[in-house]
């Protein structure tokens, strides 16, 4: 394997992890986070580097690009990283038993995980933290589309490790190419874990080819459902912010489902959408509702392929339903158990929404924007699982451990 050297040290420097003390590592993330804001030139030179190969209407466009602001809010996650609690040590459960052996429950590292990403140099950044943190060591695997961009951020990173006299092999950037990939893939006997981070075609070779575990995290396909009980200015308000806020990232509204009693509300509440351009694919009722209502340049009729498409772009599919029942039939068929929401004031049906749809998360008059580790308060995430195994929806501190049992005895035998 040409790249079993990195993977032996990465191995390694797991076994050391142990010995950093909790403020050793804090001290690490903050002047991290002090560096990357100081050296923010040095990043955006980069970041630029890499935004020249990329045509400004890919829709990685938005993800690859860095300024001073996200860098200052990459930082800001950073200190939110380290401000948290370590879940290492953690007793999950203890008990003495009949026989007087004492067990307890603990969390403990997974060990070596290697993450593999398309265009998302915060997520060099954020994987980097959360593993420092839980006792992880990292072996990153980006994309050639921001290959300058995380070499400028490694590289600081283990600036910062040697100044603190840090095993800088606790981090591992190997090369953007294919070669690297498959033997990241096949690395059993070092990696404990992978997770892949962008589209579905990524998360499906990952999980095809991997002979390592893996934790599916990335592909959101995200429905909301107008209930005929539905608040219009919360589902205007709503709606907007969830298709909108940033359309390059996985909890981005995808579909609305609209209940067929409601359609003379439907422009009411997709008229800010052609603010900002919003291309809007609709069934035959919802087409003939926003006829004449809505920009003729930006409406069509929707095909079959406009429903279950994760569009990550100012696009939007619009589909009538009768009812409840029909939206959840909807939904089973085309999510990708993401993120759903319900705009409904009538509690019985929110109640059901949220017992009948399988999501990661689910909402009830919220903006499908919140799935994200920052927002539900665990500093940043490595990823949101899709999966039901170890961890799903956002990943943070907690999810990044696994656990082993501690059994103390005084000369007992069976």
């Amino acid at each position: 394997m040409k790249y079993i050297q990195q993977f032996e040290l990465a191995r390694e420097s797991s076994k050391q992890m142990h010995n950093l003390s909790a403020e050793l590592v804090n001290k690490v993330l903050a002047d991290l986070a002090v560096e990357i804001v100081k050296q923010t030139d040095e990043i955006l030179q980069a970041n630029q580097l890499d935004l020249n190969n990329m045509d400004r209407s890919d829709p990685k466009y938005d993800r690859l690009l860095l300024n001073p602001e996200r860098v200052v809010a990459i930082a800001s996650d950073i200190r939110n990283v380290a401000s948290l609690k370590s879940p290492l040590g953690e007793v999950l459960e203890s008990k003495v038993m009949e026989n007087g052996l004492d067990i307890s429950k603990v969390r403990v590292p997974l060990g070596v995980i290697g993450i593999i990403y398309e265009a998302r140099p915060n997520v060099t950044l954020d994987v980097f933290a959360l593993c420092l943190k839980t006792g992880n060591v990292a072996i990153l695997k980006g994309g050639k589309d921001a290959e300058q961009t995380n070499l400028a951020l490694v590289l600081i990173i283990h600036r910062v490790l040697t100044e603190n006299g840090v095993d800088a092999g606790v981090v591992t950037l190997l090369p953007a190419d294919r070669k690297a990939t498959e033997e990241l893939l096949s690395a059993r006997a070092y990696v404990d874990v992978i997770i892949p981070r962008g589209s579905q075609g990524l998360i499906d070779f990952v999980r095809e080819n991997s002979k390592v575990p893996v934790i599916e995290t990335g592909a959101g396909i995200v429905h909301t459902y107008f209930d005929v009980s539905g608040d219009l200015e919360k589902g205007k308000a709503i709606l907007f912010n969830a298709k909108t806020r940033r359309v390059s990232v996985c909890n981005s509204l995808d579909c609305l489902l609209i209940h067929r009693d409601r359609l003379s509300d439907l422009a009411v509440l997709l008229t800010p959408m052609a603010s900002k351009d919003v291309q809007l694919y609709a069934d035959p009722g919802a087409f003939e509702a926003l006829n004449g209502n809505y920009p003729e340049n930006l409406l069509h009729k929707a095909g079959p392929d406009d429903f279950g498409t994760e569009f990550l772009d100012y696009k939007l599919a619009v589909k009538t339903v009768s009812d409840l029942d029909e939206a959840l039939k909807h939904i089973a068929s085309f999510s990708s158990r993401h993120s759903e929401a319900i705009i409904a004031e009538d509690s019985q049906k929110q109640v059901l929404f949220l017992n009948a749809v399988d999501a990661a998360a689910v909402y009830v008059n919220a903006s499908t924007a919140f799935t994200d580790g920052g927002q539900f308060g665990m500093g940043a995430e490595i990823g949101i699982s899709t999966q039901k195994l170890h961890a799903r929806g956002p990943m943070g501190l907690s999810e990044l451990t696994s656990y082993k049992w501690i059994v103390r005895g005084n000369g007992q035998i069976r």
